[in-house]
């Protein structure tokens, strides 16, 4: 069963975001992570790039697909998690910790009042599957 944290943010295309002081840091859910299989390569975005809302910024790859990860608030990315460079299966172990992709010095906190709670992604998730 996937996990759902009640304290992050999430979008349908299920990337998660978790305001860490003026910062977000974004990765995929737990959900996503399962249903991509083994995650083989993590394609990271340019520390000091700018990113919009909705904007493509990095990639996954797995046995099964790639997908491409959206920034879920404007901002400018600070740091990149390298150890996916070595270790991209990270994200399927502990998506929501060791995981994460990407973070973004937020232009607006408010940013992420649009984005969808816990229990609305989980419904989402919840409908895909039937």
């Amino acid at each position: 069963m996937a996990e759902f944290p009640p304290e992050l943010r999430y979008l349908k295309t299920h990337e998660w975001a978790k305001l860490d002081g003026e910062h977000v840091i974004v990765g995929i859910s737990d959900h996503a992570q399962d249903a991509l299989g083994d995650v083989v390569y993590v394609e990271l975005p340019e520390v000091d790039s700018r990113c919009s809302a909705g904007d493509e910024v990095a990639v996954v790859e797995s046995v099964k697909a790639a997908s491409d990860i959206y920034a879920l608030v404007s901002g400018t990315i600070v740091e990149v998690n390298t150890t996916l460079e070595d270790a991209p299966e990270t994200v399927n172990d502990a998506p929501y910790s060791d995981g994460w992709f990407f973070k973004v010095k937020v232009d607006d906190p408010t940013q992420l009042d649009s984005l969808l709670s816990a229990n609305d992604y989980q419904k989402i998730c919840e409908a895909e599957a039937h």
